[in-house]
């Protein structure tokens, strides 16, 4: 994430991890045309790449790098998911978001999520520390996420940000924060997977009046991003 045009951060990494019925190794490398996190903009023409591990009791652990301009922002993450995969499935777990080169602050939280079909609710409880760039102190924040997600056709998600980050980061310098206090996003996006390749092709809409969607100093409330991932997985 890069908060030092705004804010925060979760990579992309909010995503549900399904339960396995096996362990499983897998890998990724991408580039996206925006890098827009949580309704945030981070960078243009991003490269990213990950790697995860996924147990057969439901435990997961990863970390993901992306290029975020001023430098690179590593995240890692763990945690355990269960339930019925073919009902209803749960997730809990970490995010830490790092910054090699120290341009950023660092961020950490605890992920929920709850999925049922095509429902996915996922909610960020986390820590900024404001001190490197704003001297305010950590910032508590709270980041909450609706996705419904058919099987085929476009998936629609809805992001909204409260707590001490929104009031005191998210509208330093670029866009002057709403009179409604809000700090809300609405994404909707398609990904067409080429399955023997393990290739996605994705596109995104994403609309916010209140967060800076477009590269600073733009204000404005639409950016339309593109990307490429390719996967790779190994089961044991």
């Amino acid at each position: 994430m890069k908060k030092n045009v705004l804010a925060p951060v979760l990579a992309a990494m909010a995503a549900s991890i399904p339960a396995v019925s096996m362990a499983e190794v897998t890998g990724n490398i991408g580039w996206a045309s925006d890098y827009v996190f949580r309704g945030i903009f981070q960078e243009d023409s991003s490269a990213y790449a990950g790697a995860d591990y996924t147990s057969e009791g439901g435990f997961y652990i990863g970390t993901w790098w992306a290029d975020v301009g001023q430098g690179n922002e590593t995240d890692i993450y763990f945690g355990y998911t269960g339930g019925d995969k073919d009902k209803v499935t749960y997730k809990i777990g970490y995010t830490g978001y790092r910054y090699l080169d120290d341009f950023d602050g660092d961020y950490d939280e605890i992920n929920l999520g709850l999925y049922a079909g095509i429902f996915a609710l996922d909610v960020a409880v986390g820590t900024y520390d404001g001190d490197k760039l704003y001297g305010i102190g950590d910032q508590d924040y709270v980041f909450t996420s609706v996705t419904l997600a058919p099987e085929k056709g476009p998936y629609y998600k809805l992001g909204m940000w409260s707590g001490d980050y929104k009031k005191n980061v998210l509208f330093p310098n670029y866009k002057t924060a709403p009179s409604s206090g809000d700090a809300n996003y609405l994404e909707v996006g398609y990904t067409y997977s080429l399955e023997d390749p393990a290739v996605d092709l994705s596109v995104a809409l994403i609309y916010s009046p209140d967060l800076i969607v477009q590269a600073p100093p733009s204000t404005g409330d639409y950016t339309l991003t593109f990307g490429i991932k390719k996967t790779f997985s190994m089961k044991k």
